[in-house]
């Protein structure tokens, strides 16, 4: 358990003790550190106007993620590497290729969603620039997706975004960084709180000494504290012993409670630094997600075996929201409009639940009881999540456990929503079918935001499995999955509406196994010139 959160900021240690368990690191930046360069919009991750970019060690790999900072917990970037826009331009004042793109392309006029699409840049020049890979306009669609402007259009954005390879290259120092971030592991596992000092005003936090910079804060007694475990052991542990702690991943929602509802927590519990969660393991049958793997990272594992989800995955919210979050937080946080779930439950996913008494395997659509309610007990965690390879039957489940196939899969997802990029689905509706000979050999359809859960859809599976594969047996099971579920009316949509387009999005599904092309917004694109 620690209140000390300990990361590497323009070459140098920065040290905080006891800052607050619910406290951002949006709060911390601007009300603390002084770091007013990164701006508040939203306050929800939907904007972009808070981003930054953590550094992280995976294995001898730097690995850089933009970040949502307004529903990031500050804790959560201890032992990494932080830049903010502050950061990028050298001591004497020459601007970094993100900036000096965004100057000459005309990209910022009003300037308050600036910040966060130079550090979206930023981040996109590390990953990709850096690596000597050019960046295209597709890729730079995808990167921004999470960044909003309302004054200049997207053209002149995505434009810097692919000139910023144009200009003489800037490098971080990684070598070195390497060292430091090593230092900050090793440092993470003493106890320092009795030699921390107070430290000198906020403005000494981004100066250029290489010795640690602490402040330090009153500890109130209302808390106790921010607990991060690194093994599995010790976070099952911590969740019996603590078993009103909140419990988080990315915080891409738990983040809302913050920074909306104004909620705080005594104490938090951690998962992301769990080495054994943080893995992607791939086995002959299945691929096997922990649940503090990035949802970024979890989809390109998904897309990896089945690259028809590419598109989807890429709606998942905005990079930096797929970036922090992971698919274990948003499976265990159950929101009906969650777009993991519908996708994993038509893929005959499987979760792992642990914990100090021992661990039980069930049906992710088994895992929910109510409106974000599940069967977890007050001590289990949400541990892995097993999804079927495209060549595995749709029984993961039963006693002979996952069988081959030879009977390929047709599967489609699609997510309504009112905006195509960074959107809250109104309806999402994954669909696999297996068909031999034209006729469905099995179902699996997975839907969300019809019920007061992820559902899946037993009655029009059953209405499919064994029948001829014809648009007569495609419009009885529209019928029947329009009447299977009773869906809300809300300020998404209408329960009318939502019922009448899960019957139109099964007759797209039979339209596009029958060949026919351009028939979704995602195949339409945008010509250059007027983007």
């Amino acid at each position: 358990m620690t209140q000390t959160i300990r990361f590497i900021r323009r070459g140098q240690p920065v040290v905080l003790e006891n800052v607050a368990p619910s406290r951002t690191l949006l709060e911390v930046l601007r009300e603390d550190l002084g770091c007013t360069g990164t701006k508040e919009g939203c306050g929800e991750g939907d904007c972009g106007a808070c981003t930054v970019v953590l550094g992280e060690l995976a294995g001898d790999r730097l690995i850089y993620r933009a970040v949502n900072s307004c529903i990031k917990l500050a804790h959560a970037v201890d032992g990494l590497a932080l830049w903010t826009v502050e950061d990028l331009a050298a001591e004497d004042g020459s601007l970094h290729p993100a900036q000096r793109a965004m100057v000459q392309c005309h990209g910022s006029q009003c300037g308050f969603c600036t910040p966060g699409f130079v550090m979206s840049l930023f981040g996109m020049y590390q990953t990709h620039s850096c690596q000597g890979e050019t960046i295209s306009r597709e890729l730079a669609q995808e990167a921004l997706s999470g960044n909003l402007c309302r004054c200049t259009g997207y053209k002149p954005i995505l434009e810097a975004a692919t000139r910023m390879g144009d200009f003489p290259a800037v490098r971080v120092d990684e070598a070195r960084l390497k060292v430091q971030l090593d230092e900050l592991l090793a440092a993470s596992t003493r106890d320092e709180e009795a030699s921390s000092v107070r430290a000198a005003p906020a403005e000494a936090s981004i100066g250029t000494s290489t010795s640690p910079v602490r402040t330090e804060y009153p500890a109130p007694e209302s808390w106790s504290g921010y607990m991060a475990p690194r093994t599995l052991k010790q976070l099952l542990q911590a969740r019996a012993d603590h078993p009103q702690a909140q419990l988080v991943a990315g915080c891409t929602d738990v983040g809302l409670w913050v920074t909306k509802l104004h909620m705080e927590f005594a104490s938090v519990l951690d998962l992301t630094r769990v080495a054994e969660l943080r893995r992607i393991e791939f086995e002959p049958s299945q691929v096997v997600i922990g649940a503090a793997v990035p949802l970024a990272d979890a989809y390109t594992a998904l897309v990896a075996s089945r690259p028809q989800l590419r598109v989807f995955a890429h709606r998942f919210a905005g990079l930096p929201v797929r970036n922090a979050g992971t698919m274990g937080g948003n499976v265990a946080n159950g929101s009906p409009i969650g777009d993991s779930m519908p996708l994993l439950i038509a893929l005959r996913a499987t979760v792992v639940l642990m914990s100090v008494r021992g661990r039980r395997e069930l049906p992710l659509e088994a895992l929910y009881t109510g409106y974000r309610k599940n069967v977890m007990a007050s001590d289990e965690v949400l541990a892995w999540i097993k999804v079927p390879l495209t060549a595995v039957a749709d029984d993961p489940g039963a006693a002979q456990g996952p069988r081959q196939t030879n009977v390929p899969e047709f599967l489609r997802v699609y997510k309504i929503s009112k905006r195509f990029d960074d959107d809250i689905s109104a309806i999402c509706l994954a669909l696999k079918l297996r068909i031999d000979d034209a006729r469905v050999v099995s179902a699996s359809i997975g839907v969300g935001g019809v019920a007061a859960t992820p559902v899946r859809a037993h009655k029009t599976e059953a209405a499919l499995q064994g029948q001829a594969w014809t648009l007569d047996t495609v419009q009885t099971a529209m019928s029947i999955l329009r009447a299977e579920f009773q869906p809300i009316s809300d300020m998404r949509a209408s329960a009318a509406y939502r019922s009448e387009v899960l019957g139109n999005l099964l007759q797209r599904f039979w339209l596009e196994s029958r060949g026919m092309q351009a028939i979704n917004l995602e195949s339409f694109t945008l010509p250059e010139e007027v983007v």
